[in-house]
């Protein structure tokens, strides 16, 4: 029997053999389950666009993102537990005149039951040429404030801390999704080829949701946060095995040679294997960091006095330590308040907002003074917030919940503040508002995923384009949402 012409074929696709149908989409499918095989394996994942390729080099070596930009860099300063908006960057009068009365409109849902109207016990007062009004609490920040964009209008999801969490990280609240610091050491690299891109820091122990946090997701691994407990002071602490003290720098090369030419002998057979690829890259930058991790985590090297302007403290030391992170190139830098939520204040908010403040804000604005005067500022991009604020009202005590007490605030995702300084933000601005009683976001409302395109925007990615294929489909830190606030950018 003849076979038909491609031509005729194509002129009559009826008379396609039912066996050639059968074998042609045979390979078809099989060849979409190569393709399957080798992105799970990582060897067809997408680079940003414009992004420079490792080829098999260092994947955190500096790449271009997709055009010019200020920001380089990130200090990320998150208050986990999430900070009451109405009692630092949102100031409410009404409240005064509604405290310890029902409000006049219905309270939105939260996560418990809230009362009536609960005033700040703080004062606010305006800061700067700008005159933006700052509460108390952080009044050495304020004295920044015209470098500062505060965004009064953000939201979020839902008002449990799990979900916030990650949403504020990772862009999704509920599946796993590479964090905002691994998208960006992705799409960067590192300008510091001896110590981790990307460090989270957080004394005592992990916030909730602990690593996810700072996960790499389908990322390749090299990407991942490294965590630090900065309630240690001496190296061999904060960082486990740091010192060898058993071998020499040059015998540790040799040993360390051995051990990587065996493990590329391993990786030829096991193409594409991710996670063995960043166990190799980790193996490497856990030997060069022992000189520049010692000296950028020493803060004993500073001088006297800009150790008085940072002032004393686990929160005024890792705060510093950012900032000498920074300094020698890691590109991504979370600061975390402390171990679980810190900023939960569900009963006492007057003391422990007070106190939580005062640990931290003495030092940030230590920081951006540095930053200014080093021309740092610039180049990078400095955020504050938690995963979402607290009502405007007083939360109302239940069974096993405020120990009985009515002088705390409840979570709320509905409006709440977040502020971002340098790296080519608008300063001395606010975005968008609350209510009058703070309790929703009702003018030019923020969420997350705007947040999130707004800073890609400002690093230098379109947030649309920045992907990485995974699974047979293109993602990205703001998924299938986002608007830029064009706004916020200088």
């Amino acid at each position: 029997m003849m076979t038909p012409s491609k031509k005729f074929l194509a002129m009559h696709p009826s008379l396609f053999s039912r066996r050639d149908l059968l074998a042609r989409s045979g390979l078809g499918l099989g060849s979409l389950g190569l393709a399957s095989l080798m992105q799970q394996g990582g060897l067809l994942n997408a680079v940003p666009l414009n992004a420079a390729d490792d080829s098999g080099l260092n994947p955190l070596t500096p790449k271009q993102p997709h055009f010019a930009a200020k920001a380089k860099r990130v200090i990320h300063l998150f208050m986990n537990g999430g900070p009451s908006h109405v009692d630092t960057f949102d100031p409410k009068p009404s409240l005064d005149k509604y405290h310890g009365k029902e409000l006049p409109v219905t309270n939105l849902p939260t996560e418990r039951k809230t009362g009536a109207a609960f005033r700040s016990p703080f004062q606010f007062r305006p800061y700067g040429e700008s005159g933006i009004e700052v509460s108390e609490l952080f009044h050495h920040t304020a004295q920044h404030i015209d470098d500062i964009a505060v965004i009064r209008s953000m939201h979020a999801d839902v008002p449990n801390h799990e979900p916030s969490l990650l949403l504020m990280n990772c862009g999704e609240a509920r599946l796993v999704r590479p964090s905002f610091g691994s998208w960006m050491t992705y799409g960067l690299g590192s300008e510091n080829q001896d110590l981790p891109g990307f460090i989270a820091m957080c004394p005592g122990g992990y916030p909730i949701q602990e690593s996810q946090n700072w996960q790499a997701g389908f990322l390749p691994g090299v990407y991942q946060g490294t965590y630090i407990d900065t309630n240690a002071t001496q190296i061999e602490k904060l960082i486990e095995n740091i010192r060898n003290n058993r071998l020499s720098i040059p015998q540790q090369r040799r040993q360390l040679d051995l051990l990587q030419a065996l493990n590329r002998r391993h990786q030829q057979q096991r193409a594409g294997d991710a996670q063995l690829e960043s166990r190799i890259q980790s193996f490497e930058l856990s030997f060069r960091m022992q000189h520049d991790a010692e000296d950028a985590f020493d803060v004993s090297r500073e001088p006297k006095h800009v150790l008085d302007a940072y002032g004393p403290g686990t929160q005024a030391r890792q705060i510093l330590i950012a900032r000498r992170l920074i300094e020698r190139g890691v590109r991504f830098v979370q600061v975390w308040h402390g171990e679980g939520q810190p900023w939960d204040n569900h009963d006492d908010i007057e003391v422990n907002h007070r106190r939580l403040a005062k640990q931290c804000d003495q030092a940030i604005g230590a920081l951006l003074t540095d930053l200014k005067q080093s021309g740092l500022l610039d180049e990078t991009l400095v955020i504050w917030g938690g995963e979402f604020g607290r009502t405007p009202t007083v939360e109302l005590p239940q069974k096993g919940a405020n120990a009985g007490k009515i002088n705390g605030r409840d979570h709320n995702h509905h409006g709440f503040s977040m502020w971002l300084a340098g790296g080519g933000v608008r300063g001395g601005y606010v975005h968008g508002a609350t209510d009058e009683f703070g309790f929703k976001a009702v003018e030019k409302p923020v969420h997350v995923h705007d947040l999130h395109a707004t800073l890609l925007k400002l690093l230098g990615f379109d947030h649309e384009r920045f992907t990485y294929r995974y699974a047979g489909r293109d993602f990205r830190l703001t998924d299938v949402h986002g608007k830029v606030v064009q706004e916020l950018i200088a």
